[in-house]
């Protein structure tokens, strides 16, 4: 399994961007059984879960509820996070990760999920 983060780059405080994990390596009915999720890290701080989805569930981080929306398109193996109100605090490098377990993966130790994707920076700066 592979996957492919993109659609970072430097946004404005209370601007939007959406990025795109694409998956592969897969059939379109094993990516439907997958969870996919967002983290980040920034500098200086550890990996977090920042949203995650798998079929009926979805999670969000506190610190993103009500500004971010994750969504899937199983047809294209795409997940999609679309961040909206964007905070200087949100810089970090977004990893999107496949796990075969649900949306609570998101909570799980980075050691123990399956696999992830390269980082794309988001940088949230005037």
């Amino acid at each position: 399994v592979q996957l492919q983060a993109y659609g970072g780059g430097l946004v404005q405080p209370g601007g939007s961007l959406r990025l795109s994990c694409a998956v592969s390596g897969v059939s379109g009915f094993t990516f439907s059984s997958y969870a996919i999720g967002w983290f980040r890290q920034a500098p200086g701080k550890e990996r977090e879960g920042v949203s995650c989805i798998s079929s009926g569930r979805t999670y969000y981080g506190d610190s993103v509820k009500d500004r971010f929306t994750i969504s899937r398109d199983n047809a294209k193996n795409t997940v999609y996070l679309q961040m909206n109100s964007l905070k200087p605090e949100d810089t970090a490098v977004y990893y999107c990760a496949a796990d075969p377990r649900d949306a609570r993966f998101c909570t799980y130790p980075d050691t123990v999920i399956v696999y992830w994707g390269q980082g794309t920076q988001v940088t949230v700066s005037s």
